[in-house]
């Protein structure tokens, strides 16, 4: 046998060996997948691709293979995410507005293989998942300019969803207008109530009038339809390029670096993630009529050494005067030490609500 002939026999045998290994690890794909279908998790986790990657990397003995290496882990990951994706296929994600909506946008990115099923309101879109008719939930809590969105902070005080998720899109408005338009032949812009607070510096320096429509993408759609030349949306340029529209001025928000926190909602609490010590919570709770009830609460989370990363107060409807509050904080409270803050704070709460774990904010 020649020497070529011992090293082609030598590769047969390894190929063969990485067929098994090969099987075995798509294998172990199909339990992620279902664990990621169950939790409502986008397939691409890029914090836990890039700990593989370093970690793999550091076992390449021969500094000459690491970049091969590397090449050949990347192909297998992707083989790997393709196969999950098949398997999360045709789960069904609720979202409020139309196509071209910024949430629809969030979804789709969120779960590049779902099922997006549009609702005229935050309310039907939550229930849609309450009832079984959707999988999950992505809706807007929070903007980095207009604030929270107070309407899906109380769905989520009264209704028995989880939060496994939570994302940052970076939110950039455009002004959009009829085929032909220009910003001098624009009267009045119609958009959703917060992306004109987003845009109200831009709004008055051209003195335009103001209208609020459900959402973005319906702006841009209401526009189309209209197709006069005096009327713009404010909306997302993939709206714009949806609806036909052309984009006359881009980027008009406040804030360049204006972004919007969505939230994952499902039936099921991801036990899995809040087993560990580094991931952040969401909780809501109420606390009694009572001097220094508030205190004891926040001196709990103190002693515990837990930081509170935001705190904010909601009224209660139909009892005026009460206030919920929710807290986002940092750590586990599915912990030991979790468990006795909880057990503490109920002391003096009438109320307290887990709303859910996550591994943390992911830009989308």
């Amino acid at each position: 046998m020649t020497e070529i002939e011992k090293s082609r026999k030598t590769i047969n045998e390894i190929d063969q060996q990485l067929v098994k290994l090969f099987e075995q690890r798509m294998d172990a794909s199909i339990s992620i997948a279902n664990y990621k279908k169950q939790y409502g998790l986008p397939v691409f986790d890029s914090v836990r691709e890039q700990e593989v990657v370093d970690r793999e990397l550091s076992l390449v003995q021969n500094p000459e293979y690491k970049g091969y290496y590397l090449e050949f882990l990347r192909c297998l990951m992707n083989e790997s995410k393709k196969y999950q994706s098949r398997i999360i296929e045709g789960s069904k994600i609720a979202f409020c507005g139309i196509e071209g909506a910024w949430a629809a946008i969030a979804a789709k990115r969120i779960f590049p293989e779902g099922k997006l099923i549009s609702f005229g309101s935050f309310e039907d879109a939550y229930n849609a998942v309450v009832k079984g008719n959707c999988d999950y939930a992505v809706l807007p809590v929070e903007n980095s300019y207009a604030g929270n969105v107070s309407q899906v902070f109380d769905l989520m005080h009264n209704g028995p969803l989880f939060v496994n998720g939570m994302y940052n899109l970076q939110v950039s408005q455009a002004l959009l207008g009829a085929p032909g338009a220009k910003i001098n032949d624009i009267k009045c812009v119609v958009s959703h109530q917060q992306a004109l607070d987003q845009c109200m510096d831009f709004i008055r320096q051209n003195n335009f009038k103001v209208r609020s429509v459900a959402n973005t993408a319906m702006a841009a759609r209401e526009v189309a339809n209209l197709n006069d030349k005096s009327i713009a949306a404010i909306a997302s340029e993939q709206a714009g390029e949806l609806y036909g529209l052309d984009v006359l001025q881009p980027n008009i928000s406040r804030d360049d670096k204006n972004a919007t926190r969505f939230a994952v909602l499902c039936t099921v609490e991801n036990t899995n993630i809040s087993a560990k010590a580094n991931c952040l919570f969401q909780m809501m709770f109420t606390v009694k009529n009572t001097p220094g009830a508030l205190l004891n609460v926040l001196g709990a989370f103190s002693k515990a050494k837990i930081n509170l990363r935001s705190l904010q107060s909601r009224p209660i409807k139909d009892v005026p005067w009460q206030y919920y509050f929710y807290a986002e904080g940092e750590g586990s409270l599915l912990t030991e030490e979790g468990k006795s803050v909880l057990s503490t704070i109920k002391e003096s709460c009438e109320e307290v609500k887990v709303l859910g774990h996550y591994s943390g904010d992911l830009s989308i």
